[in-house]
């Protein structure tokens, strides 16, 4: 069975909305800061921390996109964008955008750790709120 994280743009996050290239540039972000690493390091890390190649169906429509393996230790990690109705305390309803992570049932464990990686990773670059694949909850935005 596919298992899913979610990372939720509350109130509080740096932005409200995400596109699916501002969450492509977000990991070619990610690649070069661990390129960097490997560089000081004077090791290939860059190959290592990101094991995937972002690859885009045609029936995707701008809403999701998948990181396919590279390598054999690993497979896939789906990526989605979508909104949801949320109640607040006063009543009131909102839209808000979410960020779901998927691993699909052929997933490794190795894609599971990465993906975990990215999504704190892409949750504190966001000050979101990360349900992770177990259920708990991180909370990478300010609170009061």
């Amino acid at each position: 069975m596919a298992q899913n994280a979610y990372i939720k743009l509350v109130p509080a996050s740096t932005t409200q909305t995400i596109t699916t290239e501002e969450l492509k540039n977000y990991f070619n972000y990610y690649k070069e800061i661990t390129a960097k690493t490997g560089d000081q390091l004077d090791w290939n890390y860059a190959y290592s921390a990101f094991p995937y190649d972002i690859k885009e169906h045609e029936s995707s429509q701008g809403k999701w996109f998948y990181l396919s393996a590279t390598q054999d230790r690993y497979y896939a990690i789906l990526i989605g964008i979508d909104q949801e109705v949320v109640k607040q305390e006063d009543g009131t309803e909102r839209e808000q955008t979410y960020i779901q992570v998927t691993l699909p049932e052929q997933a490794t464990a190795g894609d599971k750790g990465k993906a975990n990686e990215f999504c704190k990773f892409l949750s504190k670059k966001l000050q979101g709120e990360l349900h992770l694949f177990n259920g708990r909850v991180m909370y990478h935005y300010p609170r009061k």
